[in-house]
């Protein structure tokens, strides 16, 4: 019996590392998974995407395998297979793509960011498909992003198109981890929204829970400093999403990344917000929907990337 080669993908992140064998339909097969040690030396975070292939390996499924795809917090540079995530110090101008290739034994390697990598899966099968021109975005421990263009993906010659979390969103805001200043990252990330809440006031519950789920939960509650956190946020995105649009020509946003699941907490006041940027006559039919593809997204995208680069003879 003939059996369709699967691709390995990689989603890789600063609180995780997960993999998955992804067949054509994008169906999850075996997975594996690993917290990054992203406070470690870079040999060490490759330790542990090592691991995870390793465990994928052990599936009686790896002989199938025929290409990886790596989804990966950036900035990533695909012409040269390297990446240098914000959120990841000990990667900088790290040869993912060769060490990759070595671990699996020198199958083809496909590298992407990881909004990038989001926004395919959105694309292929979630909220985006059937959009010709999209803006996708995460929104979690940092803000990335990906586009479609033209009924496309584009993301651009370094594999980092559409990373709107640095886009500089408050001209004197605070110092960002990428250099700037004010990025919608430093504003609307899970972190930063907490950070807020607990300057202005906010207390966690009495079990000592400062994420920005639990500022999310109190927001629901009716906490005006909970809410006034998320509306910040909320303000940010949307004034990154307008300038996105203005630029290239959306018409859809979609938003997911544990920021996302907030839900109404955050989309009442960002539609809100986009409504006061989004003016311009080409851009106001402009809407901003929750993404679908939930937690998987990242793996599907990075599979979705290893499937085009495999039809496409890379």
């Amino acid at each position: 019996m003939t059996h369709t080669p699967l691709v390995a993908a990689l989603d890789i992140g600063g609180t995780k590392i997960a993999g998955a064998l992804v067949d054509a339909d994008g169906r999850l097969l075996a997975r594996a998974r690993r917290p990054t040690p992203a406070r470690e030396d870079g040999d060490t975070v490759m330790g542990a995407v090592r691991e995870v292939l390793r465990d994928l390996g052990a599936s009686p499924l790896w002989g199938r395998v025929d290409a990886v795809g790596i989804g990966s917090a950036g900035p990533v540079d695909a012409s040269t297979g390297t990446v240098s995530p914000v959120n990841v110090p000990g990667w900088r101008d790290y040869p993912l793509v060769a060490r990759v290739r070595e671990a699996t034994g020198g199958l083809p390697v496909e590298l992407i960011g990881d909004g990038v990598a989001i926004t395919a899966a959105e694309h292929w099968q979630g909220a985006a498909r059937g959009h010709d021109n999209a803006l996708c975005m995460v929104v979690s421990t940092g803000v990335g992003g990906g586009l479609v263009l033209g009924g496309r993906l584009h993301p651009g010659p370094t594999g980092n198109a559409g990373h709107i979390g640095h886009i500089s969103v408050d001209l004197d805001g605070d110092p960002c981890p990428c250099g700037a200043r004010g990025c919608v990252e430093r504003i609307a990330s899970g972190p930063n929204i907490a950070r807020r809440a607990l300057a202005a006031g906010w207390r966690p519950g009495p079990d000592g829970d400062a994420s920005a789920a639990a500022v999310a939960a109190a927001a629901r509650c009716g906490d005006p400093v909970a809410r006034a956190s998320f509306e910040r946020a909320a303000q940010a995105l949307a004034a990154g999403i307008a300038a996105t649009a203005a630029l290239v020509e959306i018409d859809v946003a979609v938003v997911g990344g544990g920021v996302g699941k907030a839900g109404e907490v955050l989309f009442t006041p960002l539609r809100k917000a986009l409504a006061d940027y989004a003016t311009l006559s080409f851009v106001r039919r402009l809407t901003v929907v929750p993404a679908r593809m939930g937690t998987d997204a990242g793996l599907v995208g990075a599979a979705a990337a290893a499937l085009t680069g495999r039809t496409a003879g890379v």
